[in-house]
């Protein structure tokens, strides 16, 4: 039998360095996604049939496929309906619509409490219906889904408009200065949630036509989107023959944009519905004179009342948390009452007992009626609270950003206000 080979030295360490050569390829790691298995599809034939028997307006975008869609996914046999007061002539349909196409469903239970906006998303009462989805119509999502109750769906309920309508009212109202040898203005577009597509449209056919436009963002919301407390601040370097175009049957939003931005020369509205552009104004003098002077007022304050909204999600516990400890530090007393809705009468009851009220539902409650609630006590919101404790200043351009990332200590983005948990010091 032959000898084996002798192995040298030299060889051992020739097939280390051709070990140490071969790289092992890197791990990939798959995760794993926590996704809702998607349900069969709705039969298209039947939808169709459906949706043509309910006489829905086909102008709102209701999003049957997608809500659907949902209640299948989770296998929901009871859900909730919620929606502002002039869509809820469509509650009965929809939930007709929805049971007839969703073999799991087997009840909804229609919301039937005011609703101001998305801050009134009433999770909590859905929830103590038993619902295992609540459909919310007509606003975006403000309060994180992570920390609703039950599952919540929104349906922003986009309506289709007459966008060229729209525009040739403005370009007929502003070109005529530019044909007097002035310039095209600068247009911001800015709207309600329903016609956010309406914007992007109207963006391009007035650049069609020379002008020059933007369609700011007041982050997280949609580009373009405005709440009654929330707008975006346009660019301190705007030019100040800029105008803002914006789309809504109503002042109240619109006064959120005029209020952040006071510098703006000219504020245009165009009505959906009357199909009617008209010029608008905001009294800024007079709304900061009001509420300088209730915060003067509250400065002199003992005993505060803190009035927490229950109305669905509108007041904000960690607010609440921070507004009880600032008092504390400089030494106030204070009382929390719980109050779906502010009124008056409410107020009037306490007034003997509480020196000036501090409110947790909705700033432009202080903005607007804050001198009408009550005529004996000064009621603030939660930045004017702060201004009164020297926690911040009176700004020249009182802040709308109660829903802004960029929104300052008293809103509900900021810190750890947007987790809404109670903070016990």
């Amino acid at each position: 039998m032959p000898d084996a080979p002798a192995t040298t030295d030299a060889s051992t360490e020739a097939e280390k360095d051709d070990v140490k050569k071969v790289k092992k390829a890197p791990r990939r790691i798959t995760r794993r996604r926590n996704k809702t298995p998607k349900a069969p599809p709705v039969d298209p034939v039947l939808l169709e049939k459906t949706l043509h028997e309910s006489n829905l307006p086909k102008a709102y975008s209701f999003e049957i496929p997608k809500t659907l869609q949902r209640i299948i996914n989770l296998n929901a046999k009871h859900i909730a309906l919620q929606m502002p007061e002039g869509l809820l002539l469509y509650a009965t349909v929809l939930s007709d619509v929805l049971q007839r196409l969703a073999p799991c469903l087997e009840q909804v239970s229609i919301l039937g409490d005011v609703t101001y906006g998305a801050c009134c998303v009433d999770d909590l009462g859905a929830q103590a219906l038993g619902a295992e989805l609540l459909v919310h119509y007509g606003h975006s999502c403000l309060v994180p889904i992570q920390h609703t109750a039950i599952p919540c769906l929104y349906v922003f309920v986009e309506l289709t408009i007459d966008v060229p309508h729209a525009v040739d009212c403005l370009d007929l109202t502003v070109a005529g200065s530019a044909a007097s040898g002035g310039k095209l203005p600068h247009v911001y577009l800015l709207g309600t949630i329903q016609f956010r597509h309406s914007l992007t449209e109207a963006q391009k056919m007035l650049e069609e036509k020379g002008y020059q436009t933007s369609i700011p963002q007041a982050k997280p919301l949609s580009p373009g989107e405005v709440l009654g407390c929330t707008s975006p601040v346009l660019a301190e370097d705007t030019a100040p023959d800029s105008i803002v175009l914006f789309v809504a049957d109503g002042r109240f939003h619109l006064e959120s944009t005029m209020i952040s931005n006071p510098d703006i020369s000219k504020f245009y509205r165009y009505d959906p519905y009357s199909k009617k552009l008209t010029v608008e104004s905001y009294e800024h003098e007079k709304m900061k004179d009001i509420r300088f002077s209730a915060i003067t007022h509250a400065k002199s304050a003992n005993t505060f009342g803190i009035l927490m909204g229950t109305l669905g999600r509108q007041g904000n516990p960690a607010i609440l948390s921070k507004i009880q400890a600032k008092l504390k530090a400089k030494g106030k007393r204070y009382f929390i009452m719980l109050v779906s809705e502010i009124t008056p009468a409410k107020l009037a009851l306490l007034e003997n007992k509480i020196d000036a009220w501090v409110q947790i539902a909705c700033p432009r409650l202080s903005v607007d009626w804050g001198h009408h609630l009550s005529t004996k006590r000064p009621v603030l919101n939660p930045y004017e609270l702060f201004v009164c404790l020297d926690e911040t200043p009176f700004k020249k351009n009182y802040p709308m950003d109660y829903y802004s990332n960029a929104g300052g200590e008293w809103s509900n983005y900021s810190g750890t206000n947007k987790e809404r948990q109670v903070v016990i010091t």
